[in-house]
């Protein structure tokens, strides 16, 4: 056996009793390319994080750009950095009135945990809303507000005196109350197969919110920075959130997360304690600057409105007897089979044409869509007739 292949198995922490296990040498746009010489076309772009495409030559030109310069220097708020400040500034300018304000952190269930503690701050309540469901992250806090129990009564205690709801639902709306101190919610619905919300069903959120005092916090962890078709999911139903969530995408291959609220706001995390909300590394100079770089690939090149184009293709290619549903918006596509064997199957046949799909862990019944936003037409093609073939040979 392989004494690379061994040593991963015996030195790293597994995540599951069966990893894909590819042992990767290289990437480029589209594809990932294995030590025994194959390549691989990619549908999950490392879930919703290289959507610039793998080693966008922009982004890499930023991150060595700034090598030369300076890397880590002191924990986050104490200097002035202008790779934070630069992307803040580029971040905030295409963002709505309120959302002015950006605090960097490393990954979006550390953005996720702080935005809670923000929403307590500020309204001195203690009640969280989430959906059912959800997923925000496998931290503690983050897992709290998730709504897989399957992932999460082995560690329990979680935090006290959060309820959920069902996503979509408008009877359910009232559980929102003066109690609740913030409602957090996937714009679309990730991890549990891609659902997306009803424009009205967002706009009642907005209004209980408002109404009742609650902040509206938005996880665009794995929906921002174009993956459904537009740069951030919300803009699909106008509803502005008081809190952003982001990561994943946000850094352009690098880890990297962020909350972004009005200054307002985040001032109450200066004082009261000094240091409300701190963290060692984010805002590390790399992912700030391939971060900026993505965003302005993503800006200048079109890329939320290419997802957009190429959904569409997605949804109208993939019109096999054994596809059940196909659902999504812009390249966050789920493909229902209905069945959660046959999944596994379809991706493991995938794999050994070339082709790297994945599924979920809330929806076992679906596998994903979710390439990298500079795919091209006649790669949606090649993907969209690998899955069908796919299906001929797994299915009667």
């Amino acid at each position: 056996m392989d004494a690379l292949y061994t040593a991963f198995h015996q030195l790293l922490a597994q995540t599951s009793p069966y990893p894909l296990a590819l042992d990767v040498v290289g990437a480029e746009g589209c594809h990932i390319h294995t030590r025994d010489g194959r390549r691989y076309l990619d549908l999950v772009a490392g879930l919703a994080v290289n959507n610039t495409g793998h080693r966008h030559p922009r982004v890499v030109q930023a991150i060595k750009d700034q090598v030369d310069r300076y890397l880590h220097v002191i924990p986050y708020g104490e200097f002035i950095q202008e790779p934070q400040v630069r992307f803040a500034e580029r971040l905030t300018a295409v963002l709505p009135v309120g959302l002015d304000n950006v605090y960097f952190v490393n990954s979006g269930t550390e953005a996720n945990e702080a935005a809670l503690k923000l929403a307590k701050r500020i309204t001195g309540r203690t009640g969280l809303v989430a959906c059912h469901r959800s997923y925000h992250g496998s931290t503690h806090g983050s897992l709290s507000i998730t709504g897989n129990e399957a992932k999460k009564y082995r560690n329990r205690p979680l935090l006290p005196d959060v309820r959920f709801i069902t996503f979509n639902d408008p009877a359910d709306i009232v559980q929102i109350d003066r109690h609740t101190a913030a409602v957090v919610v996937e714009p679309v619905q990730g991890d549990a197969g891609i659902r997306v919300p009803d424009t009205g069903w967002m706009q009642a959120l907005r209004a209980r919110c408002t109404e009742v005092g609650a902040l509206l916090v938005f996880d665009e962890v794995q929906t921002g920075m174009g993956r459904t078709g537009k740069l951030f999911a919300f803009e699909h139903s106008g509803v502005v959130p008081d809190i952003l969530v982001l990561g994943k995408a946000l850094g352009g291959g690098l880890p990297i997360g962020a909350f972004v609220a009005s200054r307002q706001h985040m001032r109450l995390l200066t004082h009261d304690p000094v240091l409300g909300h701190i963290t060692t590394f984010g805002g590390h100079p790399l992912p700030c600057v391939a971060g900026l770089a993505a965003l302005e690939v993503t800006l200048e090149e079109g890329l939320a409105e290419n997802a957009a184009r190429m959904g569409e293709r997605f949804k109208r290619s993939l019109d096999h007897s054994g596809i059940k549903e196909v659902r999504g918006q812009g390249l966050m596509i789920a493909v229902e089979l209905d069945d959660a064997e046959l999944v596994q199957r379809v991706v493991k046949d995938l794999l050994e044409h070339g082709v790297l799909g994945f599924w979920f862990l809330s929806c076992p019944t679906a596998f994903r869509v979710a390439p990298p936003l500079t795919i091209s037409a006649d790669l949606v093609d090649h993907a969209t007739s690998a899955i069908r073939a796919a299906l001929d040979r797994i299915t009667p």
